[in-house]
């Protein structure tokens, strides 16, 4: 009976890591006569970017060489290499029978982004049969498109009805034009609370008109505060949008004891980013109204991102409890907090999601650097959801992304009675448009 072909089962890959260097691949075969009939009838060049690799290292005419190109599929594939020199030296003969181990590393980084491997093959007796270099030359890998997770989340809205919006105090420009462009796009219907001649003004500036909308007037913004929460408590509107006033001045109104939009559940405020580097919508949680929430508050704060994340089509959301560190230590409370909210989550008092933690930002949404601290998770590398240790963190963490890795920020407060739209001076057209998504979305999601 011939030899089993493969000694191994197959190629043993060192997970690509952020930087590349040392990442690995090794692969035992011992040589059959299949290897011969195959190394004879080898097919010919195709012009693909990956069989012009293999061909040109199996071109080499030596086993060493030809068995190396079976390597650079698990080592590369995830870079694409578009070309590759080689210039490798062979040692012994090789025979039928012979087990050779190869092994090809990633040595160097090239300035122009290309790869410098590193390859040997050695026989069953540790043997040199071929060494050498081989360079590769990686493309830029391209980048996403720009609001495409926002033209998603849009788009879903079309199904639905506009929902009925308080929209507090929309005295400027900007914040007029985003409660309009939402009825325009058919996802709100908005209700104008505020100075009825400030409005008037602001629509002029704009260049909008106000025909059709309701106008309530109102002295100042206070007064409109009060006023768009009395109409959401008396069921004629199904969320509050924020105008031209502070989060402090509305969230007054909202949390009042006895005239407020309060439930069991803690309010919390969740961004919803659209970065061009991620592959998906990414949830920030809580970067505007709990300061330094307790193990208590923490729970709601998740619980607030899981529900939203589901209503968004996100059937099992990923939680991704936020620390300095991917490791529970005493004295860093975050940590204990984390390690208590996967607890809560395996008891049922959190529902509806994956939750991991703690973990550091880079395992939490990259998998490389998931898998280089050895991180077996479902949810390390691949997070919806990043619930920050408290607000200071959140906060810079949503701000770093938006202004310097391009994103886009919506916002939503959710845990009152209706979704609240909380939307930012510097928000572009498209985050405003996406934040009255993100209600119409959870609004219609709840009543089914």
């Amino acid at each position: 009976m011939p030899p089993e072909p493969w000694v191994n089962s197959g190629p043993q890959t060192k997970t690509l890591g952020a930087n590349l260097l040392g990442n690995s691949a090794t692969l035992t075969r011992r040589l059959g006569p299949e290897d011969l009939a195959l190394f004879a009838h080898r097919p010919k060049d195709t012009g693909l970017a990956q069989a012009d690799v293999f061909h040109r290292v199996i071109e080499s005419d030596t086993w060493g060489g030809a068995l190396m190109a079976a390597l650079f599929g698990p080592i590369c594939a995830r870079l694409d290499p578009h070309s590759l020199e080689q210039s490798l030296r062979t040692g012994g003969a090789v025979s039928l029978g012979d087990a050779l181990t190869l092994r090809i590393e990633i040595a160097d980084k090239q300035p122009d982004g290309g790869l410098k491997l590193a390859c040997i093959c050695v026989n069953q007796h540790g043997a040199l049969v071929v060494e050498g270099l081989a360079l590769v030359t990686v493309p830029a890998a391209p980048s996403p498109a720009k609001g495409a997770q926002y033209a998603r989340l849009i788009a879903a809205t079309a199904p639905h009805a506009p929902i009925r919006t308080a929209v507090v105090h929309p005295c400027d420009a900007l914040s007029l034009i985003g409660a309009l462009d939402g009825a325009k796009a058919g996802i709100i219907l908005p209700i104008l609370f505020g100075p009825r001649a400030k409005i008037k003004a602001a629509a002029l500036a704009a260049g909008r008109s106000l025909d059709g909308f309701d106008l309530i007037d109102t002295p100042h913004s206070h007064a409109a505060a009060a006023a768009a929460v009395a109409y959401v408590r008396a069921g004629k509107a199904q969320a509050v949008m924020k105008g031209a006033l502070h989060t402090d001045e509305l969230m007054e109104a909202v949390v009042d004891a006895s005239l407020g939009l309060r439930t069991e559940r803690r309010m919390s405020h969740i961004y919803v980013l659209d970065v061009p580097t991620y592959p998906k919508a990414l949830m920030i949680t809580d970067g505007a109204l709990n300061i330094y929430p307790d193990l208590a508050a923490k729970r709601d704060i998740v619980q607030n991102a899981i529900d939203l994340a589901i209503a968004l089509g996100t059937l099992l959301p990923k939680v991704a409890i936020l620390s300095a560190v991917e490791t529970v230590n005493p004295r860093i409370a975050s940590t204990l907090d984390a390690a208590a909210l996967c607890k809560m989550a395996d008891r049922g008092q959190i529902t509806g999601g994956l939750i991991d933690g703690p973990l550091a930002f880079d395992n939490a949404i990259s998998p490389a650097a998931a898998a280089a601290k050895g991180i077996v998770s479902a949810v390390a590398g691949q997070a919806d959801i990043l619930v920050a240790p408290d607000l200071e963190a959140a906060n810079m963490m949503a701000k770093q992304l938006i202004y310097l890795a391009g994103a886009e920020a919506a916002g939503i407060v959710l845990g009152a009675r209706v979704p609240i739209i909380l939307t930012s001076r510097a928000d572009s057209a498209t985050a405003r448009l996406a934040s009255c998504a993100l209600a119409q979305l959870f609004v219609n999601a709840k009543a089914l």
